[in-house]
Order: C-alpha cells, then structure tokens, then sequence
C-alpha cells in the first residue's frame, strides 16, 4: 500500500504545482488586460487632446506638426469621398433582407444584424 500512497501523494503535488501555475497565468492575463485598457485610455485621451488642439489653434498650428495635421485633413477628406461613393453604391444595389436587418451601433456607427456590435462590443439595441 505505501506505493499507492507514495503515487497519491506525487499526484497530489503535481496537481498543486499546476494549479499554481494556472493561477499565476490568471493573474498574469488579468493584469495585461488591464494594462491594455489603460493604454486605450491613454490612447484616447490623447485622441482627444490632438483633436482640441487642432481646432483651438487652426490658424496657427506650429510647423512641428503642420505636416501631421495636414495628413489628418487629407485622410478626413479622403474618408468623406469613400462615404460618398458607398452612398452612391448603396443607391444603386437592392436592399437584401440580411441587409435590411441591420442596426447601426448608437456608439461607434458600425452596422450588423447582431446583439452587440462587433467594432466596440456595445449593445445594438432594438
């Protein structure tokens, strides 16, 4: 019997070990989670500092960052042509029923036929 014993017992501290091991992983994936979140935070803040900045001092942005913001004014230009010409495609094509099923997200725009949106994970709505 001292054998099943003995095997019972390296079992047993095996299983401890890995439940360690899983518990560490936990803790690890929780706080990189976080710490993704607070990068997306600080992400948007700065977002929107660059956006306040750009429209308080339109006329007299430093040359530092003139080519930035005339990227930015390019791209917004550019995103405004490709909603025109999806505009103009949705005119021309029929509204299929998994189309007219879609919702648009109150948060983000996105469209789907789903519960939560896929872009950022809000709830579509009715």
């Amino acid at each position: 019997m001292a054998f099943f014993d003995d095997l019972t017992r390296k079992a047993k501290d095996v299983a401890a070990v890995a439940a360690d091991k899983a518990k560490d992983a936990a803790e690890l994936t929780k706080i990189t989670v976080a710490m993704a979140g607070e990068q997306r935070e600080i992400d948007k803040n700065y977002r929107t500092i660059g956006e306040w900045f750009v429209n308080e001092y339109e006329g007299e942005i430093p040359a530092a960052v003139r080519d930035l913001v005339e990227a930015v004014v390019a791209s917004k230009a550019k995103i405004a042509e490709l909603e025109a010409a999806k505009a103009a495609n949705r005119e021309t094509e029929p509204v299929t029923a998994a189309e007219s099923a879609e919702k648009t997200c109150p948060i983000c725009g996105a469209r789907s036929d789903s519960k939560f949106c896929p872009q950022c994970g809000a709830p579509m709505g009715e």
